[in-house]
């Protein structure tokens, strides 16, 4: 057993190599991201799962960096994603609120968002799993009264951004107004400034391109699906080590654990492209693929933040049926590092939860710190990982497919 573990923790330590510095970036869109896939399909077809990658449109994105003056000032300020780019100078007007957003002019003018307004990060537009009212009233607000860009000083908004400081406040391919962000101290030095006109530029492109999603099952009965998924997109500029190439490289150790498993019960394994994209599209394939099919999906294991090096790996039951927790249950009590925690929602079991579906998520006991400091930066490194807790998880995994696959034979 040693000798098997560590065996698999250098396997680990093999596809967190190849996710996280062999390929450069998996932002949804990019070669290094088309990279990932086929990657994920090799590894699992060589353990003889049947894969398929389905592909979908989506944009890749580029930009230069933002310069910003007022009179002889000059401001640092950061490309919103998928921003169009804007070269000019125009006069500066300001809202700290929705209601003095309602009141302000800004057709024609520099647009500064600052103070409640831009506590959270705004949803996309189009997204279609969680779009709150209030967010779609500001985008209708901003669309309505037309300024030229938008200047938006935010701080921190970990449930949404994750650890980012500034976070973008509108990362949409959909929303055409330019905009930039900054951090609020900036945005307090430029409050104070006295010029009344701004000048602005950067230069961005959205550029047409494709992703995929893949799936790799193994099992007789194509009517009834055990679903272990992860996403394997990763934010620009992070190398994306626990959000979320810890996730797809447990499904890979899991893939080589199941190289012999002949059950009743398909395993699917998803390589789900697009949780860290404004367009959700590999998601929204995903529900679009299983219309009419979520009810032979007897549970979905997602897997995202888990082998943090601090506290225990976490697992949380979603809308399960009782013969299903029990062998859960059963299944991690023999691991004294995962531990039951609080249920939460910002991955994509809630995709499955919305659906019907029966649903464990798998994470790190610190997923708020994780959140909060890491996620969606470049602090999100290998270093941070510890291989053995993703062992750990793949075994149990193991186990649980075997239990499952009695459970409902």
């Amino acid at each position: 057993m040693i000798a098997r573990n560590a065996y698999m923790a250098e396997k680990a330590s093999q596809y967190l190599e190849r996710l996280c510095r062999k390929i450069d970036s998996r932002r949804v869109g990019s070669w290094g991201n088309r990279q990932a896939t086929d990657y994920f399909a090799e590894t699992c077809a060589s353990y003889g799962f049947k894969t398929e990658s389905l592909e979908f449109e989506c944009l890749d994105w580029k930009s230069v960096p933002v310069v910003l003056k007022a009179g002889e000032e000059n401001f640092k300020a950061f490309p919103g994603p998928y921003s169009l780019g804007w070269s000019g100078s125009a006069p500066l007007v300001s809202a700290a609120s929705v209601e003095e957003l309602e009141q302000v002019e800004a057709l024609d003018k520099i647009l500064f968002l600052h103070g409640e307004i831009t506590l959270e990060q705004l949803m996309p537009k189009n997204f279609p799993f969680y779009n709150p009212d209030h967010h779609k009233y500001i985008y209708r607000l901003l669309e309505r009264k037309r300024p030229l860009a938008i200047i938006a000083a935010t701080s921190r908004n970990p449930e949404l951004a994750g650890g980012l400081y500034p976070f973008p406040l509108i990362e949409d391919g959909d929303f055409d107004i330019p905009s930039v962000y900054m951090t609020e101290e900036e945005g307090r030095r430029l409050l104070s400034n006295n010029s009344r006109s701004m000048s602005l530029s950067f230069s961005a492109e959205r550029i047409p391109s494709l992703g995929s999603n893949v799936y790799a099952r193994k099992g007789r009965d194509q009517g009834k699906r055990l679903v272990v998924c992860a996403h394997i997109d990763a934010k620009p500029g992070t190398p994306g080590a626990l959000d979320n190439a810890t996730g797809v490289v447990t499904i890979l150790l899991l893939a080589e654990l199941l190289r012999e498993y002949a059950g009743q019960l398909t395993v699917e394994l998803v390589a789900i492209n697009g949780e860290d994209y404004y367009g959700a599209n590999g998601e929204i394939q995903l529900v679009e693929i299983n219309q009419g099919r979520f009810e032979e999906i007897v549970l979905a294991v997602n897997l995202d933040g888990a082998g943090y090096i601090k506290g225990k790996t976490h697992f949380s039951f979603y809308e399960m049926p009782e013969q299903i927790v029990k062998a859960a249950r059963e299944v991690f009590a023999s691991y004294e590092e995962i531990q039951p925690g609080e249920q939460w929602y910002q991955s994509d079991h809630s995709v499955f939860i919305q659906n019907g579906c029966p649903a464990v998520a798998i994470t790190s006991e610190k997923f708020m710190e994780l959140s909060t400091y890491i996620t969606h930066t470049e602090k999100d490194q290998p270093e941070l990982v510890d291989r053995g807790k993703l062992v750990e998880v793949a075994l149990a995994l193991k186990e649980l497919v075997e239990k499952i696959d009695l459970v409902i034979s």
